[in-house]
């Protein structure tokens, strides 16, 4: 995805006007998100004073810098550089010198029950006390992983002088690139207060002084661990006090600012200023709650909504929630529209598709051109939109659309309970709808179509490597809407941290339905919570030659089921061989079909121990390759391709070919998957080859809906009652339905 190139400056900037901010030539780019920051290879972790010390003040959080010190040995290990700026060393000498105090008072003194936290000793003092033993615990700490550490002491001087700049920078460098995690922290020892003013920044505390780091080595991102969980509107004690989620420079006019830390030098305000510095000057920052022994660093790098994450953007757009409360309305004002206004709606875009065709390919010709390098081919390949693609699903959303004349409102049951009471179970939309799709594009009005033709709400999120494309399609979708109903009715949503928050919004969203790898699938399905997920994790497909087979059909439909679209998940991943064809042409021309249409081919073990020669058989059976690459096993019968495919097949669609009709009946309905198939090809599980216009995606589960879903799986029912003042019988005898209208 092609992300925005933020100025390195601006002339609104605070702080330039206080002469600090120093534009660079970095070739740092800005991330525009949380889901982005995985990709951070330059890291600095900055440890406030509340993170690194007891609640008491005295002496060093073990547990909590343990925890911190784990996170960064994985990054580290992860191939990240990663830079620790700790604040601690204060604290750690105040321990020592107290006790080293109490150890030289007579025994009068001792017993007067002294209170050692009204003891004054000077801070510097405290510091020349620390240093040493902080380093030295950082350093048994780094060593428990395998990971040397360097102590950099550094000044407010070491930054308004261009040599001291340069030699730090040269330093630090090559720290990093011998492997070496560098543990820098103001030298507190020769701190003085007059100087600690610079402009309107503070560079007397480590979040500034972390902030002008992270600038000048080109960091990628600065992590400010604190005892709070992010900058809140108000102090978070006080009432109606929220945590801002995203802060930007608009934020700064809804947030009041408590007073300084307890055993720090700086608070949430120096942090706030150090923070939107570091973005202006393209360094992302995430402030966060560093007091739990948990994982905040490995969240916030895997682009969790952890802490607050500040931003260049501005959020005029709703929020996420309002976004999903505005598709309940919206999709309630859809399903009251006449099937005939719904269906014209789905008209429309599907003519839009066609009249706009060169916008949307000028914009999926962005998303390919920065997709490059970075998605398999596979990939690209559902990426890529055509004027055939086009075409075909204009085509498809016009038989949606005539779809829509018999979707909600139909009574499926009429019962008369007694006299003049009748009992009509109808169809119903489900709600708002979750729907989350990767790499093909063309799903966006698809999905639209179905959920406007059911009166559905819907909430899309599409892959970022589609991001133009998607919102150029969903600018389409909003066009067809506003004539009839209201837009809102369907949001796209562009993060994965949104997708996290809906998926606890069981209040709005009605059903989950994940279109991608298994992994997606899989990851939704366990974050998914009391909200029902509908989809299938992976399209491991089957196709058995059975021993009376016709040569020629089994030939086409191999190669129809592997090649014309390997990407798609009902292609054949596994060809599974009669035992009868080995020596026979059926065998030879199949594998030498494949190899024409450059199909690689990874043998199976049991064929492995039947061929003279043999690569090496393939270690699973359970790799949806998504690409020209299938396995082929041999089988004994009829029966052994069935227990195979039970044993290695995801439910998704399996194929027999055969001219024994028998043995085709045993094949489908002994084979437990969504869609069985007889002499054709894997190709047509598909909701528009089945005459569904369309599917939302295809279920391999057992309840609500199976195989390819269209506009009936997204329906539900309800009863309704029509009576004439009556009551429940109360005796002996008991209302029961008299029977079908």
């Amino acid at each position: 995805m092609l992300r925005k190139l933020y100025p390195l400056c601006t002339s609104s900037s605070i702080f330039q006007k206080i002469g600090l901010v120093r534009c660079r030539s970095s070739g740092n780019i800005l991330m525009r998100s949380r889901d982005d920051l995985i990709n951070c290879e330059r890291i600095i972790v900055k440890l406030g004073s509340a993170v690194v010390t007891r609640e008491n003040g005295d002496g060093l959080a073990l547990g909590r810098l343990a925890s911190v010190i784990e996170q960064i040995s994985e990054l580290h290990y992860q191939g990240k550089q990663v830079i620790l700026v700790s604040s601690g060393a204060v604290a750690f000498g105040r321990q020592r010198l107290i006790n080293q105090l109490l150890m030289g008072q007579s025994v009068r003194q001792t017993l007067r029950d002294i209170n050692k936290h009204q003891l004054v000793i000077n801070p510097r003092a405290c510091a020349g006390a620390g240093q040493s033993g902080l380093m030295s615990l950082y350093e048994a700490m780094f060593a428990q992983y395998g990971i040397p550490c360097a102590q950099v002491l550094i000044t407010k001087p070491d930054f308004t002088k261009p040599d001291s700049r340069r030699l730090l920078r040269s330093t630090l460098s090559d720290l990093l690139t011998m492997n070496i995690v560098p543990i820098l922290n103001e030298n507190d020892v020769v701190t003085n207060e007059s100087e600690s003013k610079y402009g309107r920044i503070n560079l007397n505390d480590n979040d500034s002084f972390a902030a002008a780091l992270s600038v000048e080595l080109d960091v990628e991102l600065l992590i400010l661990l604190s005892n709070v969980d992010g900058i809140f509107t108000a102090p978070p004690d006080e009432p109606n006090s929220r945590l801002i989620e995203t802060f930007n420079p608009q934020s700064m006019m809804e947030v009041k600012f408590g007073g300084k830390s307890s055993v720090g030098r700086g608070g949430m305000s120096t942090k706030c200023a150090a923070a939107m510095w570091a973005v202006e000057n393209q360094v992302s920052v995430v402030i966060a709650n560093g007091m739990t022994s948990g994982s905040t660093i490995k969240d916030i790098m895997a682009g969790k909504k952890v802490g607050t994450f500040f931003s260049l953007e501005s959020s005029d757009g709703p929020s996420v929630e309002t976004q999903a409360h505005m598709a309940r309305l919206g999709g309630r004002a859809l399903a009251a529209l006449p099937a005939d206004k719904r269906a014209k709606i789905i008209t429309n875009l599907s003519e839009l598709l066609i009249k706009e065709s060169n916008s949307i390919l000028n914009a999926n010709t962005l998303d390919l051109e920065a997709a490059k390098g970075s998605l398999s081919s596979h990939n690209i390949a559902r990426l890529k939109l055509t004027q055939d693609k086009l075409k075909t699903l204009s085509d498809g959303l016009r038989l949606i659309a005539q779809s829509a004349h018999s979707t909600t409102d139909q009574v499926l049951r009429r019962t008369r309970i007694a006299k003049d009471m009748i009992l009509e179970l109808k169809t119903v939309p489900i709600g708002v709808l979750l729907v989350i799709f990767e790499s093909r594009p063309d799903a966006l009005p698809q999905v639209a179509a179905l959920s406007i033709a059911s009166g559905n709400g819907l909430m899309l999120k599409g892959g970022k490597e589609a991001w133009h494309t998607n919102n150029t399609l969903f600018s389409l979708v909003q066009r067809a809407l506003e004539e009839y109903c209201p837009p809102t009715a369907i949001q796209l949503i562009n993060t994965r941290e949104e997708v996290a928050d809906l998926l606890k919004m069981n209040q709005f969203i009605d059903l989950i339905i994940p279109r991608g790898s298994s992994q997606l699938v899989k990851s939704i399905q366990d974050a998914a919570g009391s909200i029902p997920v509908m989809g299938h994790a992976e399209g491991i497909c089957h196709l058995y030659v059975d021993k009376d087979c016709d040569i020629q059909k089994a030939r086409r439909i191999v190669v129809d089921s592997k090649c014309d679209y390997p990407a798609a998940c009902n292609a054949m991943e596994t060809l599974l061989i009669h035992r009868s064809h080995l020596d026979s042409r059926v065998f030879q021309k199949i594998i030498e079909d494949l190899k024409q249409n450059s199909v690689k081919i990874n043998v199976g073990p049991r064929l492995a121990m039947l061929l003279p020669v043999s690569p090496q058989p393939v270690e699973s059976f359970s790799t949806e390759f998504g690409s020209l690459e299938c396995n082929v096993e041999v089988v004994d019968s009829l029966q052994d391709a069935v227990q195979h495919i039970h044993t290695y097949g995801s439910g998704h669609t399996d194929v027999i070919v055969t001219e024994d009709e028998a043995a085709a009946k045993l094949f489908t309905s002994s084979v437990d998957s969504a869609c069985v198939f007889h002499n054709c090809s894997s190709r047509f599980s598909d909701g528009y080859r089945f005459g569904l216009g369309a599917e939302v995606g295809i279920s391999t589960s057992r309840i609500h809906a199976r195989g390819p879903v269209g506009i009936q799986g997204l329906l539900t029912t309800k009863w309704i009652l029509s009576g004439d003042g009556q009551r429940p019988t109360r005796g002996e005898e008991e209302d029961v339905a008299e029977g079908a209208v």
